[in-house]
């Protein structure tokens, strides 16, 4: 019975860790304009969650490394349902929706634009870097909420 209990509780805070909206990703600062993240930390597969300040707001993205070798890059918000700021999480080759729960395969993540699609980012790999534009993250305050 206390394992169940426990189990249970482990279930309960993974869930709330994975599908908690907004402000859990690690956080990343602009240079020259441009936000630069290690690419050896997002060619795993998963889904890599950061958050941008911009002014007021944190602008919560994330990155991943599709099964087609592409690294992704979108907003945790999209057209539809970002008032919920709810975010996505993956399952699989998948990112879900966690307000509507509609799934998106990974790999057309920048390919398909609107509706619920995670809002994509434009990004490039240089020198070992999936580089950013700050001027799309400020962008994406539009996205979520004022924070303060």
């Amino acid at each position: 019975m206390i394992l169940a209990v426990v189990l249970l509780l482990a279930g309960a805070a993974a869930y709330w860790f994975v599908a908690s909206p907004g402000g859990s990703g690690q956080f990343v600062t602009a240079e020259n304009g441009k936000v630069s993240i290690q690419l050896s930390e997002v060619t795993d597969g998963k889904a890599h969650y950061y958050s941008y300040r911009a002014g007021s707001s944190e602008v919560d993205f994330f990155l991943l490394k599709s099964r087609d070798g592409t690294v992704r890059a979108a907003l945790d918000a999209c057209d539809v349902c970002y008032k919920s700021g709810k975010g996505y999480r993956q399952e699989g080759d998948f990112m879900v929706c966690n307000n509507c729960n509609q799934k998106f395969q990974s790999d057309m993540i920048n390919v398909i634009k609107g509706g619920c699609n995670p809002a994509p980012l434009t990004r490039t790999v240089e020198n070992g870097q999936v580089v950013l534009l700050e001027r799309e993250l400020q962008a994406g305050q539009r996205y979520f909420p004022t924070q303060g």
